[in-house]
């Protein structure tokens, strides 16, 4: 579609899995974008939900400079701003308005809005874009919505977050229409309590060949 921004699907074709992470401690968030790397996962979705997610989007991307680290929960457009300059490369919102799809073009960063109906997903085309993240995946309508969509929304592409696990992942990849799914598996509270690196690098290799 014309006007479309190719980068965000860019991002999305990377990775059959982008980690969505909460970060707590700035020098743990390197390690986990570290060893998400190492297995084989190079986007990160940091969720703006702590104080120091912003902090945290800067040192990941500052300490891995090939992973593509982007803000989730982006909800203003100051928040769009502070992304851009705190090296943020690009932005998921969990839904959209006029003032959030101004702010994306304004700073020149890919976005990815939160779509859960039809009306919404119109709404965005109208914006110009083609690409969006389906939220929250699982209690919108999970996988059968998807597919139902790829009849009148044929050229529209999506990466399904909110629910969705290590088990169910698949049944999203397999979809035409699905790029990748967005997933908190990979690094839970108790994985960076205990701040096992390993086993969240393992999580990651399996997660990196799920679409195969």
């Amino acid at each position: 579609m014309s006007g479309a921004d190719p980068r965000v699907r860019a991002v999305l074709k990377l990775a059959p899995v982008i980690p969505v992470f909460t970060p707590d401690d700035v020098d743990d968030a390197v390690q986990v974008a570290q060893a998400l790397f190492r297995g084989g996962l190079p986007v990160v979705e940091v969720t703006l939900r702590t104080p120091r997610a912003m902090e945290a989007i800067k040192a990941m991307a500052e300490a891995v400079p090939d992973a593509v680290i982007g803000a989730g929960t982006v909800l203003t457009a100051a928040q769009m701003q502070a992304v851009k300059e705190a090296g943020g490369r690009f932005a998921v919102s969990p839904g959209a308005t006029e003032r959030l799809y101004a702010a994306a073009r304004d700073t020149d960063l890919p976005f990815l809005p939160g779509v859960a109906t039809s009306s919404e997903l119109m709404h965005g085309l109208e914006q110009g874009l083609d690409t969006f993240k389906f939220f929250p995946a699982v209690q919108a309508g999970g996988a059968p919505l998807l597919s139902a969509w790829a009849g009148p929304f044929g050229d529209v592409r999506f990466c399904p977050t909110g629910g969705i696990s290590v088990q169910t992942a698949s049944q999203f990849l397999h979809l035409p229409n699905v790029l990748c799914v967005g997933g908190s598996w990979l690094t839970t509270a108790a994985l960076l309590q205990s701040r096992d690196w390993a086993a969240i690098e393992e999580l990651a290799r399996q997660a990196s060949v799920l679409a195969s």
